[in-house]
């Protein structure tokens, strides 16, 4: 088995040499051919060489044929463009005014041919300069005519590049003709912009409704916009801001100061006069509604009309540098030196009607300042709120305490009713009052909620209730302070009828209640009947017929005795009337009563004396009038004159308008040094 498996594996591999032979035989054969081959090939390779080399160049010039091409389009337009632009530079010497719309549209024509001459140059420069660093590369001849050309093309193409760039500097077609545009601008919003008349109807919505109309045509909007178009596309915006701001805040100001605000500048000394500041913040009030609702309520929507195709922004700075240009911090100025000075019952006044003016433009003020452009206005607005506001509240407060400390002053000797008490009642009728009331009530809420108390609905009718409970207690110490008691009743008769009668049918009395009033009357009709007992109501005693009639017989005592009554009825009554002349009952019909009271008391029983005895003395032999000053006629007519108010002594005594006739002399003593009279 063994011997039969080794004689096959002999016989494959003699098969496998014989077939190697013949392939080897075969492949000698071919290359001996190949040889002669390549010999020819070696023999043709010189001019082969040259061939090529003449192929390569041709092929090395299609490589740029393809470049000069795609340049051959861009370089024809950079000719017809340039060609353009120098016509619309030449068309731009003209004035816009003439005809804007045409100019604007030259003007878009001419930025969009210079972008476009850009454009076509960059673009055939691109070729051009792979062209040149192709011929470059190949070591081409530098003074090669083709080369030499292509690089002073590229120059001036780089120039005419660079044509967009210096049309916007000075000097430049762009900028003059930008520069004419502003120029147009300028003289539109000049020639459109007039000052805004005030008259004291002018104030307020209805009579100066700015929401109807612009202060700028229509026309002349569309020509801003249309500039402010063209300026904005060419950085050159801000130049027409500039102009817009100054010619506006010109034509505001001058409204403003034709108004004649010098007032706003007073200094501090200045508000000491009462009558100076009811004036100033009367014009302060009616000039800063005027500035608001007129004339920059004016401003606000046309700053929003000409800028509304711009970015959002820019109208409201435009419109916040209008403002401050035009003097509004003047008047919140003005209002911080209200919130200034001595802290009196005047002072609070006129806080309320700073506070009334600021809240009812409050809308406005939030509106037209609400901006961060405005946040300086905003910022001086609110503390000025919280000036008056804290001022107003710490003022009221201290209303009742000013009151008592008026306790320690003297009354008024006279025994009138003290200014203190005319001008408490009519100060605190104007704080109940519609046109005060509900200022100050808001005022003081708006103080709780900024000190996180709950408003007291009832905190006004208290103090005014602290206030006249204080006043009583002033006039029992004042009364006490009389060392004639006819006197003291006489000033309390006084002072209760006035509140009484002078608060009666007013805010205050319908507060206070009908009780609380007739109290006052019934303690008039008291201290009415004591002062007669102690004052004139002792005189007819001294004419007593005690003890005449026990002499009836004997005339000569009986006359002595009539002489002594009459002598001291003269003499009492002469140092009376002397010491009641100096006296004082204010109110005119409490003064018509009085007297004739003290007429009836006296002139009967005097006259029915005289009629008795009169006779008697006249049969003395001496005259009569050495005893007998006087008539009943005489006496009717003294007692009638009496008790009347001394010139300049006493003012009126109900005041409806506190700020006017009494305050001036009333706030000195009511604001530091305690004084009753």
């Amino acid at each position: 088995m063994e011997e039969s498996g080794s004689f096959e594996n002999l016989l494959a591999a003699r098969s496998v040499l014989e077939s190697s032979l013949e392939k080897s035989r075969d492949l000698a054969s071919e290359i001996h051919k190949t040889g002669s081959r390549l010999q020819q090939v070696n023999q043709r390779l010189p001019s082969l060489e040259a061939a090529i080399k003449i192929i390569g160049h041709k092929c090395s010039l299609l490589k740029i044929r393809g470049h000069i091409k795609h340049a051959v389009g861009p370089a024809a337009a950079v000719v017809n463009v340039f060609n353009a632009v120098h016509g619309l530079e030449n068309l731009l010497l003209s004035d816009p005014s003439s005809d804007l719309v045409r100019y604007l549209s030259l003007v878009k024509q001419l930025e969009e041919a210079l972008r476009l001459l850009t454009d076509n140059c960059a673009l055939v420069i691109l070729w051009l300069e792979d062209v040149v660093q192709f011929l470059e590369e190949r070591k081409v001849d530098e003074d090669d005519q083709y080369l030499s050309t292509l690089r002073k093309t590229l120059k001036i193409l780089g120039e005419l590049q660079a044509l967009e760039g210096r049309s916007h500097l000075s000097g430049g077609p762009l900028f003059d003709a930008l520069e004419k545009l502003e120029t147009e601008f300028r003289h539109l919003l000049m020639e459109n912009s007039f000052p805004v008349a005030f008259s004291s109807a002018s104030c307020g919505q209805k009579a100066c409704d700015v929401s109807a109309s612009s202060p700028l045509a229509v026309p002349i909007i569309q020509k801003l916009q249309a500039i402010l178009e063209r300026t904005n596309g060419n950085d050159r915006i801000e130049s027409c801001i500039n102009i817009y701001v100054d010619v506006r805040s010109s034509n505001a100001r001058a409204t403003m100061q034709a108004l004649g605000l010098n007032y706003l500048d007073i200094s501090l000394s200045e508000f000491e006069s009462v009558q100076r500041i009811e004036e100033s913040i009367d014009l302060w009030s009616n000039h800063l509604e005027f500035a608001i609702k007129c004339v920059l309520e004016q401003e606000y929507r046309l700053c929003n009309d000409v800028f509304q195709k711009v970015e959002s922004n820019v109208w409201k700075s435009c419109f916040a540098e209008i403002a401050v240009q035009s003097g509004i911090q003047s008047f919140i100025k003005f209002g911080n030196t209200i919130t200034k000075g001595k802290k009196d019952a005047i002072k609070l006044l006129k806080l309320l009607d700073t506070f009334a003016a600021l809240n009812k433009l409050r809308f406005d003020f939030n509106r037209l300042f609400g901006g961060k452009s405005c946040a300086d206005i905003q910022t001086q607005t609110r503390d000025l709120i919280k000036k008056v506001v804290d001022g107003a509240c710490e003022i009221f407060q201290e209303l009742s305490v000013q009151v008592e400390l008026q306790r320690q002053s003297t009354p008024p000797p006279d025994g009138s009713v003290p200014r203190l008490l005319t001008f408490i009642t009519d100060y605190c009728n104007q704080l109940l009052e519609d046109d005060y009331r509900p200022i100050l009530i808001q005022v003081l809420e708006i103080h709780q909620s900024w000190n996180r108390k709950e408003f007291e609905e009832g905190i006004l009718s208290n103090e005014i209730h602290k206030i006249m409970r204080g006043i009583e207690l002033n006039l029992d110490t004042w009364a006490k302070r009389y060392e004639n008691t006819a006197l003291s009743c006489l000033f309390m008769m006084n002072n209760h009828w006035y509140l009484f009668k002078n608060l009666k049918g007013t805010t205050i009395g319908d507060l206070m209640g009908d009780s609380w009033l007739r109290r006052h009357e019934q303690y008039t009709e008291y201290y009415a009947a004591v002062y007669f007992k102690e004052s004139w109501g002792k005189l007819p005693s001294l004419l007593s017929e005690e003890g005449l009639i026990l002499f009836s017989n004997g005339r000569s005592v009986a006359r002595d005795l009539v002489k002594k009554r009459l002598k001291a009825f003269r003499d009492a009554f002469d140092e009376m009337y002397q010491k009641q002349s100096e006296w004082v009952v204010s109110d005119k019909s409490l003064r018509v009563k009085t007297c004739q009271n003290v007429v009836e008391i006296i002139v009967p029983v005097y006259r029915k004396f005289m009629g008795n005895y009169m006779p008697l003395v006249e049969q003395g032999g001496t005259s009569p009038n050495k005893y007998v000053k006087y008539t009943g006629e005489n006496l009717e007519n003294m007692m009638g004159s009496l008790l009347q108010p001394k010139l300049g002594k006493f003012g009126n005594t109900k005041c409806t308008h506190l700020i006017g006739k009494i305050k001036n002399v009333v706030t000195s003593h009511f604001s530091s040094t305690p004084a009753a009279a």
